[in-house]
């Protein structure tokens, strides 16, 4: 049998990956050296593999590995540990405080000191607490099916399922709440004023402190409050202004006299769309074929306003009022403590606040597109300003004069100052950090998640880069240079 000689054309299939393998050897072997050396694990900086270094714009040290799934933070007040994106624990001995994040914000627990609450998606929750009273509470939510609440005083405690039945106290902004196959037959108590509502929204009944009403909506209803009397915390006994209300066919007709008692008082009749005719001593409000012509005379305020049609065309002059605007071209108004313009809305509006002593100036670009929020204390002549421009980065400066920069930015401007998007996202697409404390001098540097870090304070300086391949680090007394994790000079002063 004859051989024959063979010749390859194609080249092997997983060439490319030899080339790696020196690299993988070398992140190899710096793992074992921070392993086998733990007591200058801490001095070594192997960028996203692992770092630990000093907090810039507080006391404190941190931890970062595996690129930006892993980091622990100390402070003096706070520790946290956290796998972004799934799970992170804060924990505050200073304030009594725990909070655990999973996949945040859609499972959360915290506790403040007796206070514990657990959530997911906010339609299942569990929390448990202590009233005023000192009676410890419990508290079970599958929302918006079953409500339950258990407390070592029985009288608070209540439970609801709906349809079926139940009640609540203190949910769904009322003080209490019962039904009955609901909406057949609903019974809502807020402060005074009780309300019973027959096959809910359409039949109801209700009274309170000089209280009584009554409606069959939409076709007619009516409630009547007299002047009453409150005691505010200070003993203090101040009125309460009454009002009057009809309304047939709602809301073709509605007829109402509010502020009875008052110096004040205000008649409004109204059968829209045809007419709104609002009068009283400070300020007359007429309204035809709702919402295209409006004029209104506030005596109060000092000012006349013409709507044509209302929230588009306005035009208002007076001492308290100045508004043009043609929407969405242009609008521009202000008053004594408040100013606004916008071009082209939302592409461009600017607001300008003034409230001693809050001077705020906010100007955006297509809304989340540029985003700078300026608030200055005119009595001490600080300064603090955001600066968004989504989703490429961030700029803050607060009124200390500490500085920090995040490129790469997806949800940071939509939810500004939100501590779980920060603790528990930004480290995911943080590609650049950079931090500076006006009161130390302290500076920070991270590209990549450490791939090239720096830090450095009057007094020290550290660089690393490449997974720790090149580091140097310098202090007043005393400078060492390492490659490839060996140390290759140091001296000392």
């Amino acid at each position: 049998m004859k051989l024959k000689k063979i010749t390859l054309t194609k080249p092997a299939e997983y060439a490319p990956y030899i080339l790696l393998t020196p690299f993988f050897l070398l992140l190899t072997l710096a793992g074992v050296i921070i392993i086998s050396t733990p007591a200058a694990a801490k001095d070594i900086s192997a960028g996203f593999l692992f770092d630990t270094f000093r907090l810039t714009l507080e006391p404190g040290s941190r931890t970062e590995a595996a690129g930006p799934f892993y980091y622990c933070q100390q402070t003096d007040t706070e520790k946290v540990l956290a796998f972004p994106p799934f799970f992170s624990r804060l924990q505050d001995p200073y304030t009594d405080r725990d909070e655990e994040n999973f996949l945040y914000p859609f499972m959360t627990r915290t506790r403040y000191g007796n206070e514990r609450r657990w959530q997911f998606c906010e339609l299942l929750s569990l929390s448990s607490g202590h009233e005023p009273d000192e009676a410890n509470t419990r508290r079970f939510t599958l929302f918006p099916l079953y409500f339950q609440q258990r407390s070592d005083d029985t009288n608070l405690n209540y439970t609801a399922v709906v349809p079926f039945y139940g009640r609540l106290e203190h949910r769904l902004f009322k003080d209490e709440i019962y039904f009955i196959l609901f909406p057949g037959y609903v019974e809502t108590r807020k402060r005074d004023v009780v309300t019973k509502n027959y096959f809910f929204p359409f039949v109801d009944v209700r009274h309170g402190d000089g209280l009584a009403g009554w409606q069959f909506w939409p076709f007619v209803g009516h409630e009547h409050k007299d002047v009453t009397t409150e005691t505010n915390g200070f003993g203090d006994v101040s009125p309460v202004p009454g009002h009057d209300s009809t309304f047939y066919a709602w809301p073709f007709y509605v007829r109402q006299t509010n502020g009875i008692g008052t110096d004040n008082p205000e008649s409004l009749h109204a059968a829209i769309p045809l007419y709104d005719l609002t009068r009283s001593p400070l300020r007359d409000s007429t309204t035809i074929f709702w919402p295209f012509f409006t004029h209104i005379d506030d005596r109060g305020k000092e000012y006349h306003e013409w709507q044509m049609p209302w929230p588009f065309v306005i035009y208002t002059r007076g001492e308290g009022k100045h508004t043009s605007r043609i929407f969405p071209l242009f609008s521009e108004s202000h008053n004594d403590t408040r100013e606004t313009d916008s071009y082209l809305w939302p592409l461009y509006v600017f607001t300008h606040v003034r409230l001693d002593p809050l001077d705020e100036h906010r100007t955006r670009i297509a809304y989340y597109l540029y985003d700078r929020l300026s608030q200055k204390n005119t009595e001490t002549g600080r300064e603090r300003v955001r600066v968004d421009m989504w989703p490429f980065f961030m700029w803050h400066r607060e009124f200390n004069g500490d500085t920090r920069l995040q490129v790469i930015t997806p949800l940071e401007p939509l939810v500004p100052d939100n501590p779980g998007i920060e603790r528990n996202w930004s480290p995911l697409w943080s590609l650049w950090r950079s931090e500076n404390n006006a009161k130390t001098g302290a500076t920070s540097r991270s590209l990549l998640w450490n791939l090239y870090r720096r830090d450095t304070a009057p007094d020290y300086k550290k660089i690393s880069a490449l997974f720790g391949l090149y580091q140097f680090e310098a202090e007043p007394d005393e400078k060492s240079l390492r490659l490839f994790y060996i140390p290759v000079t140091a001296s000392h002063k």
